[in-house]
């Protein structure tokens, strides 16, 4: 069993790309990884056998806006056994929203990311099957993205909100 500032450590020591920063912001307790690190990170935090975060509890994309210019991918692990809850989470540019999918190591991750990909357009590299969940294969655009247009007609149907 591992303390959040011993978390930190292995996170720190699998960052090859940055340095990861704790986000003192977030319920349960975050760090803020560079995205090309994700992949590296995720391991440790899963296949360590002090912590084994055996559960993606959750993964939620955030648009932070035009003007901000980012998107964030929020993952949220459990470690049944030792009971640890932590937040990791990456900045993407909204211009080229890309980040790698860790399916291959949650299988909960699979639905996750294809609705944050059918959501808010941002894309996991390496996923097994990723289209659109929720919204019909020839939808425009991305509902949940702070920008989007609503389209007025859908297959020559008017769409009334």
């Amino acid at each position: 069993m591992r303390t959040f500032d011993e978390m930190f450590e292995v996170i720190r020591s699998a960052c090859g790309n940055g340095s990861p920063t704790v986000d003192e912001n977030t319920t349960p307790k975050g760090v803020k990884v560079p995205p090309g690190d994700i992949l590296a990170v995720m391991r440790a935090l899963l296949f360590d056998e002090s912590m084994f975060f055996d559960s993606l509890s959750c993964v939620t994309g955030i648009d932070n806006g035009p003007g901000d210019g980012t998107m964030e991918v929020a993952y949220n692990l459990y470690s049944i056994p030792y009971n640890h809850h932590l937040m990791i989470k990456v900045t993407l540019s909204r211009d080229n929203p890309v980040i790698e999918s860790v399916s291959h190591l949650w299988r909960t991750a699979d639905w996750f990311e294809r609705e944050i990909f059918d959501m808010f357009g941002i894309i996991f590299l390496n996923h097994p099957d990723l289209r659109r969940i929720l919204m019909p294969a020839d939808w425009d655009g991305h509902p949940l993205r702070k920008d989007y247009k609503q389209q007025e007609y859908y297959r020559d149907i008017k769409v009334a909100y």
